[in-house]
């Protein structure tokens, strides 16, 4: 069964591509918005996103489903706000890339008789705010559900439901786990990323032209990735701390080796190696999460004719 009214609390490249999928499944739903500026709200009015409101308790008051979809830093005084219009029966969700400190700060807050159900959509892209969204975007991506101990199963199996029919696949895991999953996943390759572009644009030897100009596949794609939402961004490391950290400490023995393999002029090493981490690739091909398209399945650029 649909939600009757959901709630975006939140209205970027996540919470659009919710109300883009909603209309597309074709789901008997009434979808309300609230973002934090005027100029998001109006945004969101103009693409027909729901009805959008002025407050945060106005787009959650009376709303079957509430979905939290504000950088993890912002969740708890977002929470506080809409807390009290919460409806018995309503679930609440959540869209952050860490968990169990979602769970601590939202947690406590939830009022008797409102379904709990964190949860974190393993999709995106560089892009944001409402304009960014699409329908597919959940295609074939996998939701990450984090329930806390004693959560209603039938709760959790109606988000479920909802979830697969914007087209995702839901797997239900603990938080902790979650986040160590994240942090090698996702966490850690975007620090990569940002240090890479960091240590690029402090190479002076090499001007601000050259790196643009010159830029290959490998530095392009660190490019992409560290056009991320900086906000989001920097509330996922201040709130996954350990997992981040323990998987960095783990990065640095992994490259140590890889710097005493070259120094040594290993290639037996190198190969070795290369060629595990290579199988990895092909298996996020064969599992669907990305294409062996050329060029990583980007569109390319008509040359312009002469």
């Amino acid at each position: 069964m649909a939600y009757a009214r959901v709630a975006l609390i939140g209205l970027g490249l996540i919470a659009s591509s919710i109300s883009h999928g909603i209309r597309r499944a074709g789901l008997p739903t009434v979808v309300t918005g609230y973002a934090r500026t005027e100029a998001t709200r109006e945004e969101a009015r103009r693409l027909g996103l729901g009805e959008i409101h002025d407050t945060a308790a106005g787009a959650a008051r009376d709303a079957d489903l509430v979905i939290l979809c504000v950088p993890v830093g912002a969740m708890a005084a977002v929470m506080a706000e809409i807390a009290p219009v919460l409806k018995p029966g309503a679930t609440l969700s959540d869209v952050g890339s860490v968990k169990g400190s979602v769970i601590a700060a939202v947690g406590p807050l939830v009022p008797e008789g409102v379904h709990f159900v964190p949860g974190h959509p393993l999709a995106g892209t560089e892009h944001s705010g409402p304009s960014a969204g699409f329908a597919a975007l959940y295609d074939n991506r996998w939701i990450i559900l984090t329930p806390p101990a004693g959560s209603d199963p039938n709760a959790v199996a109606e988000l479920e439901g909802f979830w697969n029919a914007l087209g995702a696949n839901v797997e239900v895991m603990d938080a902790e786990h979650h986040d160590l999953v994240l942090a090698v996943t996702s966490h850690v390759p975007h620090l990569i990323a940002y240090t890479m572009v960091g240590v690029a644009d402090d190479l002076s030897r090499v001007t601000e032209s050259e790196v643009i100009k010159y830029s290959a596949a490998g530095f392009r794609d660190f490019t992409r990735i560290a056009a991320s939402d900086p906000t989001m961004w920097r509330d996922v490391f201040l709130n996954n701390k350990e997992a981040t950290l323990d998987i960095l400490g783990r990065f640095t023995e992994e490259l140590f080796a890889l710097q005493r393999a070259i120094r040594l002029g290993d290639g037996a090493h190198l190969h070795a190696y290369f060629t595990r981490t290579r199988a990895i690739r092909r298996g996020i091909i064969d599992a669907g999460q990305d294409t062996a398209a050329p060029d990583f399945g980007r569109g390319v650029s008509p040359v312009p004719a002469e």
